[in-house]
C-alpha cells in the first residue's frame, strides 16, 4: 500500500486527549470511532486494518486522517439550518385559526385556505401551505400541559 496523502501525527498532549475521549464513553459514537482511527493511524495500522477492527468504510479513515490534518477536530463543522418562518405569535395565531369554525361554505379548514387567511390578516407577508402544516404537525407533537384535576393537590387522606 502506498504512503497515506495524510498522515497522522500526534503531541503527546493530543494523544492523551484522544485516549481520554476512547476510554470515557462519553461523547457521540461518531467522535469515538474518529479518535479510534486517529490512534490507530498514528501506530501504523493500515487503513484496511482499521477498517476491519471498526467495521467502516475506508473512505471514513481517509476522511477523518484528512480532517484532523487540517483543522484538528473531530467534530462536524456546525451547520445552520433555514430561519423559522414562524414566531411563537404567528403560530399561536395559526392554531387559534385552526381551531376556529370554518369559513362558510366549507366543511373544514384546508392548509391553502389557512395559509391565504394568514396573510389577508396581515399575521404573515406570505406563507406557504407546507409551512402551515408542517407547524400544525410540530404544534400537535408538543405536549400539552396536564389537565387541572392532575395539577391541583391530592385530597387528604380519609380517616
Amino acid at each position: 500500500m502506498g504512503q497515506q496523502k495524510f498522515p497522522v501525527r500526534l503531541t503527546q498532549a493530543e494523544r492523551n486527549q484522544l485516549h481520554e475521549i476512547v476510554q470515557a464513553g462519553e461523547r457521540p459514537a461518531h467522535i469515538v470511532r474518529r479518535a479510534r482511527i486517529l490512534l490507530w493511524s498514528e501506530d501504523g495500522l493500515s487503513d484496511r486494518e482499521i477498517c476491519l477492527l471498526l467495521g467502516c468504510d475506508p473512505l471514513t479513515v481517509a476522511t477523518t486522517r484528512e480532517r484532523w490534518a487540517k483543522t484538528k477536530r473531530l467534530e462536524d463543522r456546525q451547520r445552520y439550518g433555514s430561519q423559522r418562518m414562524l414566531n411563537a405569535e404567528q403560530e399561536a395565531a395559526l392554531l387559534a385559526l385552526a381551531s376556529s369554525p370554518a369559513p362558510e361554505g366549507r366543511p373544514r379548514w384546508t392548509y391553502q385556505l389557512l395559509a391565504d387567511k394568514l396573510i389577508e390578516m396581515q399575521v404573515v407577508p406570505y406563507i406557504s401551505d407546507e409551512t402551515v402544516r408542517r407547524t400544525l404537525k410540530k404544534l400537535a407533537q408538543t405536549p400539552a400541559e396536564p389537565p387541572p384535576e392532575a395539577q391541583a393537590d391530592p385530597p387528604p387522606p380519609e380517616e
